[in-house]
């Protein structure tokens, strides 16, 4: 079979933001031809955003994901106070931490126990696990259930939070408020050190990506809500010259840009973050790696589940860490003045580095607005990897090529928004 001309079609792509598909062109046993085709109409959001006031991004890029809403809130006001040149206070920038701690709560745990266990236990999804293992997504509910909370409580709501403004927040809590949190937090502590030992004794096959990877590093810290760039080769740049090194480009075979990094492929996400920060994590979070098999660095994609459930024991142990030093800010937000400047800000979505830009003019109106995603600096890496597994297990029969394909993306977690299908794949041998 391995010789055979072959033509591979996903009709339909699950677990990338959109719709999508993935064509695979095969010829004397070697991929000719490798898409990953994203063909959902552009959103335009960059464009929807021009014209608007320099206070509106938050509340707008939120709509991009009702997962990570949190990462396009705070990238944004990342970029619009660099372009005003204000920076919120320390309190105000603990506070945003608090929220994206639960954000990565939230979204890590949906992806680890509903989407991507199954794929390392042989069943179907998580309806076919809940029959065999209802416990275990009981655990991952409850996880859940606290990373929502401090969405819910800092937020307004766990979905499209709308107490984030540039400048900082509406109305921030009261210690008194906090406590009911952290006390929900300190059991999920527990589980989320079970769901690392769970994932931990999985099956992981042998597989190195040898991508350049790319995340935010702090001196002192995880980065989670700002921070330096940095890369697996040394090279190191703040926000405002991302656009120097991250190159977009559109291809013709899908309507998502794709990037590159220094003119090369690169990937963003758990993988980058952990292997350029590991050193960062807390005591905690470092020891129930090492239990479960991780070293330094981690570079295999199968192996990203757990490196997800390190960093939500890592998030819920930073959480409680930030509400035990809490002290409510002496205002919610700082004042802001528009000036004409352009503003550049980063972030660490639950997917990767997450780039904003606004060009505003002295009115504070926006004139220019370019937003660079986790998943759109992903998918040239994604595609090209999807390519290798093809053409190295070209002896499979169309069932388990399908499922392998499957698990291969489902590594990436490139979304969950429309996660509910599997891949429907066609092989038409020429």
């Amino acid at each position: 079979m391995g010789d055979e001309d072959r033509r591979l079609i996903v009709r339909a792509l699950a677990r990338v933001e959109g719709e999508g598909r993935l064509r695979i062109s095969v010829r004397d046993g070697r991929v000719e031809r490798a898409e990953l085709s994203i063909y959902e109409p552009p959103r335009f959001f960059e464009s929807f955003l021009r014209g608007r006031d320099f206070r509106e991004p938050p509340d707008i890029t939120s709509r991009i994901c009702g997962i990570c809403p949190v990462a396009y809130q705070v990238s944004a006001c990342n970029a619009i106070e660099d372009a005003c040149g204000a920076p919120p206070d320390n309190a105000v920038v603990r506070l945003r931490r608090l929220l994206y701690c639960g954000e990565w709560i939230a979204s890590h745990v949906l992806h680890i126990f509903f989407l991507h266990a199954p794929d390392f236990l042989g069943v179907a999804d998580s309806i076919a696990l809940a029959r065999t293992d209802r416990a275990q997504l009981e655990r991952g509910l409850a996880l859940k259930k606290a990373g929502n909370a401090i969405l819910e409580l800092l937020g307004g709501r766990p979905i499209h939070p709308v107490n984030v403004r540039v400048g900082g927040f509406y109305r921030t809590p009261t210690r008194g408020e906090l406590a009911p949190l952290a006390e929900q937090l300190r059991r999920a502590l527990d589980l989320a050190l079970d769901a690392v030992a769970w994932v931990g004794r999985f099956d992981f096959p042998d597989h190195e990506l040898p991508y350049e990877m790319i995340a935010l590093n702090q001196p002192d810290r995880y980065a989670i809500e700002s921070g330096t760039v940095h890369t697996s080769i040394g090279t190191e740049f703040p926000a405002t010259d991302f656009p120097d090194h991250v190159i977009e480009h559109q291809v013709p075979h899908s309507t998502a840009l794709h990037a590159r990094l220094d003119g090369q492929r690169f990937l963003a996400g758990p993988l980058a973050r952990y292997s350029l920060n590991s050193a960062h994590l807390s005591a905690t979070a470092r020891q129930a790696a090492a239990a479960a098999g991780l070293g330094d660095q981690c570079r295999n994609p199968f192996r990203s589940i757990v490196v997800r459930a390190v960093e939500v024991v890592y998030a819920v142990d930073e959480a409680l860490r930030l509400i035990e030093s809490y002290e409510r800010p002496t205002q919610p937000a700082r004042d802001m003045r528009p000036r004409a400047a352009a503003g550049h800000g980063v972030s660490e979505a639950p997917r990767g580095l997450l780039y904003h830009r606004y060009d505003l003019d002295d009115d504070g109106v926006i004139q220019r607005a370019v937003i660079v995603p986790p998943t759109s600096q992903n998918q040239s890496a994604i595609e090209h990897e999807l390519a290798g597994v093809i053409e190295r297990h070209l002896d499979l029969g169309d069932a388990e090529l399908t499922s392998l394909c499957e698990r291969t993306i489902r590594n990436h977690d490139p979304c969950i928004s429309c996660a509910t299908h599997f891949l429907d794949l066609t092989i038409d041998r020429r």
